[in-house]
């Protein structure tokens, strides 16, 4: 699913900062042990602006999810449209599903039907317009351990 994540997102690289990511030289030199690495990729099209963001650590044990103001700017005024789609343990993982199923190794008919679904890309929550008058849309969210959201918005 991240590959489907990244298949959405069109036109030119656009720069981002994040007050959560690691360098690449601590991730080289230490990996991500301490501190998880909450940091993001966007691109920019005519009509579009799609963010991908995520929250990594090399343990993936249980830890508090990351809160992300995600501050998007250069958005024309007007009502865009924002679409959230998320990956990790409930949402777009037919991993995790398999495992609450019990790890089938030849699962029935009904569960391979669930695992196709859980293994499609799905949106966090309806997509809905936002309204924005000063160019800026702020969409704030919690990202869980090992999640990785993609938020894009049309107009």
């Amino acid at each position: 699913n991240l590959f489907r994540m990244l298949g959405q997102m069109g036109g030119d690289r656009v720069r981002v900062a994040s007050t959560g990511a690691l360098s690449l030289e601590a991730v080289r030199d230490s990996g991500v042990r301490e501190h998880p690495d909450v940091a993001a990729l966007a691109s920019r099209s005519e009509r579009e602006i799609a963010v991908l963001v995520w929250n990594y650590h090399d343990d993936d044990l249980p830890a508090p999810p990351a809160p992300v103001d995600l501050r998007i700017d250069g958005v024309p005024i007007g009502e865009p449209t924002i679409t959230h789609y998320r990956i990790d343990a409930e949402h777009s993982n037919a991993y995790e599903v398999w495992k609450k199923l019990g790890s089938p190794q030849s699962p029935t008919a009904s569960q391979y039907r669930e695992l196709e679904r859980a293994g499609q890309l799905q949106l966090l929550e309806p997509a809905r317009r936002v309204p924005t008058a000063s160019g800026r849309v702020v969409v704030t969210f919690a990202l869980p351990r090992q999640g990785v959201s993609l938020v894009k918005l049309a107009w």
